[in-house]
């Protein structure tokens, strides 16, 4: 695995992998590391973004895909739902939170985690945490009478969702109240391996 572990989507690949118990070597790469940039790094990736995986010959990048592979390859029943309509669910919102999520929640991270106070547009940050707090709004309906976003049972829908439900907790920003996301959190925060790849300072 190729990635930084302050990378939201590098985050999604660890915390599945540590759902799995699967062994992997992590290589850093991307911002302050480097590589990604590298000639070597863009035969596998062209996007010169991380992460990406090579798992017995595969070249893959694009998180959720990585996601999505590892659990069919190493949970299918569990993380990778075989009933097909529950599957459906649970990449709909893996679709979703990328779609819809990571474009408002993502300058608000920068503006106010990576970009110096003399530096930060605050009017761009107000109004897309405001954007922000809006869209969740969907998954505050989609959790009603839940406990994960596919059903009762935590899926690999719940990785790309979760990362992003962890950011937009730990931002300090005004939020509308929710209490189905706000349980869901709770839930997730239980779980150890969210604990240990997602439940980071934000940098």
């Amino acid at each position: 695995v190729w990635g930084r572990i302050n990378s939201i989507n590098v985050q999604k690949v660890l915390w599945a992998c540590a759902e799995m118990n699967l062994q992997y070597e992590r290589v850093d790469a991307g911002m302050a590391f480097g590589v990604v940039n590298t000639p070597e790094y863009k035969a596998m990736n062209p996007n010169s973004r991380v992460p990406t995986i090579e798992d017995d010959g595969l070249v893959l990048w694009e998180s959720n895909a990585i996601v999505r592979y590892l659990s069919a390859k190493h949970s299918a029943g569990n993380l990778w739902p075989t009933d097909l309509k529950i599957r459906a669910d649970a990449d709909r919102w893996m679709d979703w939170v990328s779609i819809n999520i990571n474009p408002v929640i993502t300058p608000v991270f920068w503006g106010l985690i990576r970009t110096p106070a003399d530096k930060r547009d605050m009017n761009a940050i107000t109004d897309n945490t405001a954007k922000t707090s809006e869209v969740f709004k969907v998954l505050e309906q989609g959790l009603a009478g839940k406990q994960y976003v596919a059903g009762d049972r935590f899926t690999m829908g719940d990785i790309p969702v979760g990362v992003y439900v962890y950011r937009w907790f730990a931002l300090d920003v005004k939020k509308t109240p929710m209490p189905n996301v706000e349980a869901y959190r709770k839930r997730l925060e239980a779980r150890p391996a969210y604990q240990q790849h997602v439940a980071l300072p934000l940098t």
